[in-house]
């Protein structure tokens, strides 16, 4: 998990502008942040919501080196949050605190960990704290938590707040801190939205930095574009789980067969069934047409078993999953020093691509593409 670069970041010249009113990405004036093999000196951080993606968070800062302090809103959740840190090594520990006030009353940043019915409520609080750091959340959809912030962070025009939304792809059918590791996020892909004309490049920039350095791979995009995507590639199948495994539920003696085909393909209908509702609900614009082509590739095996030779037929309906699925993952490309601009970033995400690096003048990027498909 070490980092291409040394990071040198904080008072320095920067060619961007920080926000008029805040301090520059969130960070207070003065600071000064380095890296070195994965470790940048302190920063101070909350993380609001200690579940399983909030407490992994939390684990992976403070191994990393960072001052962490962690609330959840559940007091038994703060409590085993708490043991855990007495358990973990001295350089490693974090705080947990009794509300949300207290956990940010010192941070440069504060991460909202909660699921996305939760929110507003933290947003609400973060703003009545007069919170002026830079916020980023982990929530599974993102436009509709970035109108959230224009509503309720933002609210009487105070942008003195920075925000950038962010959503891990690390997630697992467990949940809840006792299911929390700091190796989570390894070699992860870590989308942080970027959004024109809104989101603020230097902070944009900063977070990038701090996430790679937990191991994760940024991907650049839109709110609008991710929603799109995670709905084919994880809300979907969120919902084709759970048919499946109540579909097969009903015959005691397929439940007794079931190996590692209903297995892998029914995962993640172990997950709490409240989490799934408001992953797939808060993306149903998105979810309701990635669901529609599933069900009209469905429909097409329907028609392929009902062929004169279904055999032939399946083999054919067959072979484009089985060749997308055998070419994923994509094998990465050589990497590229890109300008950091926000369309060269928002293309590289576009195609597929992420970050790896943060140059110390925040000028250029590492980026990497996946490396082209080899016709043979």
């Amino acid at each position: 998990m070490c980092p291409e670069k040394s990071l040198n970041y904080g008072n320095q010249a920067d060619h961007r502008s920080p926000r008029p009113g805040r301090r520059v990405a969130g960070v207070r004036a003065g600071t000064a942040f380095t890296a070195a093999c994965a470790r940048v000196s302190r920063v101070d951080v909350a993380v609001i919501g200690l579940g399983l993606i909030g407490g992994s968070v939390l684990r992976a800062l403070a191994a990393a080196g960072h001052r962490v302090l962690g609330y959840d809103a559940d007091p038994a959740t703060r409590a085993t949050a708490r043991t855990a840190a007495a358990k973990a090594p001295p350089a490693a520990r974090w705080q947990v605190t009794a509300t949300v006030r207290d956990a940010v009353a010192r941070a440069d940043l504060a991460v909202v960990a909660v699921p996305l019915p939760a929110v507003a409520g933290v947003l609400d609080q973060l703003a009545d704290a007069g919170f002026s750091g830079l916020v980023t959340d982990v929530t599974s959809v993102k436009g509709p938590v970035h109108q959230l912030v224009g509503q309720r962070l933002h609210r009487l025009h105070d942008r003195l707040a920075g925000f950038v939304g962010g959503h891990p792809m690390a997630g697992r059918e467990t949940s809840g801190f006792a299911a929390a590791d700091p190796e989570l996020f390894a070699d992860c892909s870590w989308v942080l939205c970027l959004e024109p004309g809104v989101t603020a490049l230097s902070d944009w920039l900063e977070l990038a930095v701090l996430v790679t350095g937990l191991g994760a791979r940024v991907v650049p995009a839109t709110p609008e574009e991710h929603d799109r995507a995670v709905a084919a590639v994880s809300h979907v199948p969120h919902l084709l789980a759970a048919a499946l495994a109540a579909t097969a539920a009903t015959d005691p003696l397929a439940g007794t067969l079931a190996a590692g085909s209903f297995r892998d393909g029914t995962r993640v209908a172990a997950t709490r069934p409240e989490l799934v509702a408001a992953m797939c609900g808060g993306n149903a614009a998105a979810v309701g047409p990635a669901l529609d082509a599933v069900l009209t590739e469905l429909a097409g095996a329907r028609t392929a078993l009902a062929a004169d030779d279904p055999i032939a037929a399946l083999r054919t309906w067959l072979t484009p999953g089985c060749a997308a699925r055998t070419a994923w993952p994509p094998a990465p490309g050589k990497p590229l020093e890109l300008p950091a601009r926000v369309e060269t970033l928002i293309r590289l995400g576009r195609a597929g691509g992420w970050v790896t690096a943060v140059a110390d003048d925040r000028r250029t990027v590492t980026g990497v593409r996946p490396a082209p498909v080899d016709p043979d």
